[in-house]
This record gives structure tokens, sequence and C-alpha cells, in this order.
């Protein structure tokens, strides 16, 4: 603590994020990336973005993708208008709470969710009335039917992966509609189906996406939101009170080519799917209990060893997975999707660990 730090400073509890270990050899499951890397024609658009170009600012508005991100969703109606683009959908969220979240009545979120939510509401100073997940760790719609200043979920949800199917959504939003409800949805592709197609029907929807996950670019740092254009607005505003270039030429040319090449899209998202089925089926058949997953992790636990004690002893073999020393979910291990090869280690360890 210093002497010249504003007082709100002090009081603030920081997002910690995954680590990321400098390791050699490392099976690195502990983050949600993408193991099958970006599309090649992401490399090209940016390798050609190398120029004498990068001396001039970014387009602000970053038209190009908004036009991308809305021509991508053409089925649902969705314009250009209707899509704010960030630096990372973290900063999307930033502007959300900051622009559509602060108002008189506390906002509601679960209790297991993206840690990065109870941060934002100390920053901006929101009120937030935290709502249990139901025993088997889902969200139930009815305890959503209460006074707030707005509701915020993941769908499909992290840590937990599970999914809120969209009849579900919609009762959310049909009992809740003098409050802005916003749909997280960074990891939709891996199975989900996302709220985007009921944008022009509710008023008061506001879906959260990133490219980090599906599209495997988290070192580009890419999000976007798609809402009516009332609630754009209201972020745009945000955005250029804080920074009007938040993306970069390069983000800018790589995002679009990313939305363009959609085969790769749908091939890698595949992958993690049939992926993600072979890791749950060779946990359940060593004892764990893998919640469903609609995301490209799962949220695991063994009856008879402790959570920390697992990831201990897979980090001896220079595997790393996520586990959360948090109520109701310390026995609980978030594993990431790999490639083929990395989840055969993470089996193989595991499998020595229960010989041990």
């Amino acid at each position: 603590m210093s002497k010249y730090w504003s007082p709100l400073v002090s009081e603030l509890q920081p997002y910690v994020p995954g680590e990321q270990p400098k390791m050699a050899n490392l099976v690195k499951l502990n983050t949600n990336e993408n193991p099958f890397g970006p599309s090649p024609k992401v490399i090209e658009a940016i390798q050609k973005e190398l120029n004498d170009n990068l001396r001039l600012y970014p387009d602000p508005e970053g038209q190009a993708l908004k036009e991308a991100i809305a021509d991508y969703h053409v089925d649902f109606a969705i314009n250009a208008k209707q899509v704010f683009v960030g630096n990372g959908s973290d900063e999307v969220l930033a502007h959300i709470f900051q622009g559509l979240l602060k108002h008189d009545k506390p906002i509601l979120f679960p209790d297991i969710t993206y840690s990065f939510y109870p941060v934002y509401c100390g920053l901006y100073q929101i009120e937030s009335n935290v709502i249990p997940l139901t025993d088997s760790f889902e969200i139930n719609p009815d305890d959503y039917k209460r006074p707030n200043g707005g509701i915020i979920f993941p769908n499909p949800n992290a840590p937990t992966g599970r999914y809120l199917g969209l009849q579900h959504v919609e009762e959310i939003l049909q009992a809740n509609p003098d409050s802005v409800v916003v749909v997280d949805e960074a990891y939709v592709d891996f199975g989900g189906d996302t709220a985007i197609r009921l944008v022009n029907e509710y008023p008061n929807l506001l879906v959260c996406q990133t490219l980090s996950k599906a599209r495997s670019l988290a070192g580009l740092r890419v999000g976007f939101a798609v809402g009516n254009e009332e609630l754009i607005e209201a972020l745009n505003r945000v955005k250029d009170s804080f920074n009007s270039y938040p993306l970069d030429r390069l983000a800018l040319v790589g995002a679009v080519a990313a939305f363009e090449d959609k085969q790769w899209f749908e091939d890698s998202c595949s992958g993690v799917i049939r992926e993600r089925k072979r890791v749950t089926e060779e946990l359940e058949q060593r004892g764990f209990e893998v919640l469903p997953s609609k995301a490209n992790f799962v949220f695991a636990r063994h009856p008879d060893h402790e959570g920390a004690e697992i990831a201990a002893k897979l980090r001896e073999q220079g595997i790393i997975v996520r586990h959360f020393n948090k109520p109701r979910i310390s026995d609980f291990l978030r594993i990431t999707i790999g490639t083929s090869d990395q989840n055969n280690a993470l089996i193989k360890g595991l499998d020595s660990l229960q010989s041990d």
C-alpha cells in the first residue's frame, strides 16, 4: 500500500489470470487456449499488413471487422451498427459493466462464474447479488426473476462448462424487460447455440464473444458484442471516453480473415469437440465425475483425491491444469482440451497417479 494510491486502489481485488509458466516440454491445459492454431489466412493477412501503414492510426470504428461479424451472422439479420468491437472480450465486458450495468439496483450473476465479474464490480463500484448455481452446477432461470440492475452470465458457464438452452435464456429475458441481460459466450462455438439469434427480438439482450477461443487468437486480443443499436451506442460512448483506438491494424485484418475462413473454424471446433468427448470418456473410466461441457474444457473431480493434490502431482510431470481454491469447487479441476498428444499425456499422467 502506498500513500500515493487513490482510496479505491487499496480496496481492489484484481483478477488473477491463468498461469503462463516458462517450462520446457510443458503440457499446458490450464488457460483454455485453442490447441490447433489460427487459420493460415489470418497469418497471411497480418503479414500483408506489416508495412509502412503501421505509422498510421487504425480505423477507430473497426468498420471492416464489424461488417465481417455482421456478414457472418447474416442469417440472424444483424447489421454492422449492432456490433461493438474491443481489445479482447475483457475490455468489452469492462465497458459493458460501466456503460450498461451501473444502476441503483444490484446486478445478478452466478456464484461460480467468470471471476472477472466481481473484479469489475469492485473497480466500477457496482453492487451485486451472487446467485448460487443449483446442486448440479446449473443456472436456474427462476433465480433471476427478482429486482436487479442488470444480469450477466457466461453461456456455456465458466469454469463449469455447463450450457443453458436458449429457451431458458429467453425465460430470463422475458422476466427482466427493464434490465440489460448480458450473455457472455466465450465458449459457445464448441457446441452451444448463440443467443445472437435472439438480439432482434429482445432490445435488452447483449451478447459478448471473443476470438481467443474458437478462432485461436488469444494472442491478438479481439472481442465483440452484438445487441440493439442503443446498447451499442452506450458502449461506443464509453470506449471513446477511454481509448478511441482499441484494436490495432494487425488485429483488425487478422480478425476479419478469421471470420472469412469458415472451413478452418468449423474444422477446429469439430476437432476440439471430438477430443473433448474422448477425454470425458477417459476421465469417467478412471472414476472422475465430469460435468457436461459445451466448452473447450471439462470440469472434473475424483471422489478419492483432492483437486489440489491431483493438480500438484500432474505439475510434477509437466502437465498444468487449473485448480480453483474456492467454495463448492475446490475438488474440481478445469482441464483444457488439448491436442491428441497432449490429452494422451494427461491420461497417462492420471494413470501414473492412480498407480502410486
